[in-house]
């Protein structure tokens, strides 16, 4: 599933859509589509995992969900994966294997922005409010909360972990302050260093303990485990991390 840089990555791309026309829609996204012909997209959003193409009239919500995909100006999968198909007066964008969703314009009014680590107001004052009425989370579970750190992956969690020494079955509760204020700190510091490695596709190259076997700093062996309320696999080291 797509994590929030890559969906930022996705609006960046698409940016050069904003004012243009709308000239054909196809697909087999189930909602009236017809409406789109001749609409302007007046701007694109994004929320963790969700990017949201805005109109006068209404808003896409897209969601890639587990094997999603786009591509710009060429359909690069077949006709049965298409959701969406959109054609401007400047070229085109197709979403595949994906949720495609309208919704009101007052679905964005109800989304709390300060949740989404990327975003320009995340607020980590509300993060920590938010751990704090958890303590009984495991971490791992804590940072894939959406209502909490919204954009953060199962790639993210595993990095973070790391670079803050905290295993992933440690609960929120018995985190030391400052910890805890590490892991909100570094859960947006990573999203970023993410965004940059994915602008110049090396993301992989950078991860230290996702999907890796051997741990970057003492060389043991890592555990792989399925852990948590989320049972998202979780890659850490018992020398290098702790559990609190």
């Amino acid at each position: 599933m797509p994590e929030g840089p890559s969906i930022v990555l996705i609006k960046e791309n698409l940016q050069r859509f904003v004012g243009h026309t709308i000239t054909a829609v196809s697909g087999n996204a189930k909602f009236e589509k017809d409406w789109l012909v001749n609409e302007v997209l007046l701007g694109i959003k994004t929320f963790g995992k969700q990017l949201y193409l805005v109109f006068e009239k209404a808003v896409l919500r897209t969601h890639l969900l587990l094997f999603g995909s786009y591509s710009i100006d060429e359909q690069t999968k077949p006709e049965k994966s298409l959701r969406l198909g959109i054609w401007f007066d400047s070229g085109s964008i197709f979403f595949y294997t994906c949720s495609v969703k309208e919704v009101e314009h007052s679905y964005l009014t109800e989304i709390d922005w300060q949740a989404d680590v990327m975003s320009d107001i995340w607020d980590p004052k509300k993060a920590v409010r938010k751990l704090i009425s958890l303590p009984d989370t495991l971490v791992c579970d804590a940072l894939l909360d959406q209502q909490i750190f919204s954009g953060v992956g199962n790639i993210i969690k595993n990095e973070v972990l790391f670079r803050i020494g905290v295993q992933p079955e440690s609960l929120i509760g018995d985190l030391p302050t400052a910890k805890l204020n590490q892991l909100i700190a570094e859960a947006r510091n990573y999203s970023f260093d993410f965004l940059n490695w994915k602008r110049d596709f090396v993301l992989k190259k950078h991860w230290l303990v996702h999907t890796k076997s051997n741990c970057p700093i003492c060389g043991e062996r890592l555990i792989r485990k399925h852990l948590g309320k989320t049972n998202r696999r979780c890659f850490y080291c018992l020398k290098d991390q702790k559990r609190y």
